[in-house]
This record gives C-alpha cells, sequence and structure tokens, in this order.
C-alpha cells in the first residue's frame, strides 16, 4: 500500500468517527407563564436523603384563577449536573413561573 491509501483511509476513519459521536443532550424544557398575582410563600418539605436521587421542591402552580401547591417528587440523579427547581420571579407588573431544568456543572 501506499502511503497516500494509508492517508485517505486514516482520514476516511477519522471522519467517520467524528460523525458518529453525538454529545449528550441537553433537555430544557421551558415553561414560563405571566400572572399579576404573588404566589403565596413556599411550603416546607421535610424528605430524608435519597442516594441515587435529587429532591425536586415542591412550587405554586398557576389553575388560571389561584395558585395551587404541585407536591415536590424524587429524580433520578444525573451525573456532573445540578438540578435547578421551578420558581417564581416579579417580571415588570407581575409575575413569571420559570420551570425546573438540569444545568451542567
Amino acid at each position: 500500500m501506499t502511503m497516500r491509501t494509508l492517508v485517505l483511509i486514516a482520514m476516511l476513519g477519522l471522519g467517520t468517527a467524528a460523525t458518529a459521536y453525538t454529545p449528550p443532550a441537553e433537555a430544557r424544557g421551558f415553561i414560563e407563564i405571566d400572572v399579576g398575582r404573588a404566589p403565596p410563600p413556599p411550603r416546607f418539605e421535610h424528605v430524608v436523603v435519597r442516594h441515587g436521587y435529587v429532591w425536586a421542591p415542591g412550587y405554586w402552580r398557576w389553575e388560571g384563577r389561584r395558585h395551587v401547591w404541585a407536591a415536590g417528587y424524587w429524580v433520578r440523579e444525573r451525573p456532573a449536573y445540578v438540578w435547578i427547581g421551578p420558581r417564581w420571579q416579579h417580571h415588570h407588573h407581575g409575575w413569571r413561573f420559570h420551570g425546573g431544568y438540569w444545568m451542567r456543572r
């Protein structure tokens, strides 16, 4: 085999390997709701540590006319990620809800 053939085969192999690699997907769904009324203060949830899981704390969900408490739940831990819980932020003349998501550390 000639040197040119070997280089061509090596480049073809590297090109194939590079296109076969796909980085892990980061699913981040955006949920934004604007409401004119502030949410009530968060509730305290007593939780016992559970190995391999992260606690997604409860939050006040808007039900069209009023806030309703959505209880927290366990989410399987994702290495190298941190859970950012849902939250309400004051926005212009009202309140905006941002849903929870995973963020790379």
